[in-house]
């Protein structure tokens, strides 16, 4: 059962990653330090909002897909949090 809790606060640290990651997306970093974490993230967050940048149309200057990446990352926390306490 620790292990599924784990797995939940992963998930969330995951979304928390998702949101500095969309947030220094709007700062555009150039150069430094900055840059360098902003470069790390996209390593570890592109992947999973590829999947959705993929499959929704694009609808001009706006990205949903990292809100969408987030709400189904909620929904499988959802479940597994149904698994955790059945």
């Amino acid at each position: 059962m620790n292990l599924l809790v784990m797995v939940v606060q992963l998930m969330r640290f995951y979304e928390l990653l998702i949101v500095v990651y969309v947030l220094m997306s709007w700062l555009r970093p150039s150069s430094g330090l900055i840059l360098d974490i902003y470069r790390t993230l996209g390593t570890i967050v592109e992947p999973w909002l590829g999947l959705f940048r993929r499959i929704m149309p694009r609808t001009g200057m706006i990205d949903f897909s990292p809100l969408v990446a987030i709400i189904v990352l909620q929904v499988i926390e959802q479940v597994i949090a149904r698994l955790l306490y059945r």
